[in-house]
């Protein structure tokens, strides 16, 4: 397992990112593979969703990373101490026509599954888990 803080701001999540990946490659999971490329995805997603629409001010984000290698698995968590939970966009609705949401199309996209929990003391954990396997997950049309 993998835990840091971050400071909520734009270099903190690239840092958290760069982490990421590094912490892959010494798990055995090298960089420009495709779980470490869909694991930097997700990472670069919920950590910029953490510093624009999470963020306290004075207060940090958190990234957890748990390779499962039994079951396959790469989860990816991301927490920050802001109430308000993302919301995935609508079925059926335009990305093009929405405020946000388009960075939970992608971690929808190339994660196998993801949600949000609450977490101990304020805010919330949004997570998502990627799977080890070689073979990309094909985009929805």
């Amino acid at each position: 397992m993998f835990v840091q803080r971050f400071s909520a701001t734009r270099r903190g999540a690239r840092l958290a990112r760069r982490l990421a990946t590094h912490r892959l490659d010494l798990w055995g999971i090298p960089y420009g593979s495709p779980a470490s490329d869909t694991v930097a995805l997700v990472v670069a997603e919920l950590a910029a969703n953490a510093v624009l629409h999470g963020r306290v001010p004075g207060r940090d984000f958190e990234l957890r990373l748990r390779c499962d290698r039994a079951s396959g698995v790469v989860r990816v968590e991301v927490a920050d101490t802001h109430p308000m939970r993302p919301e995935p966009p609508l079925p059926g609705a335009s990305p093009d026509d929405a405020d946000g949401g388009r960075g939970l199309l992608l971690v929808e996209a190339v994660a196998a599954r993801w949600g949000v929990d609450a977490r101990r003391g304020p805010g919330k954990t949004v997570w998502a888990e990627c799977a080890l396997s070689t073979a990309p997950r094909p985009f929805p049309v």
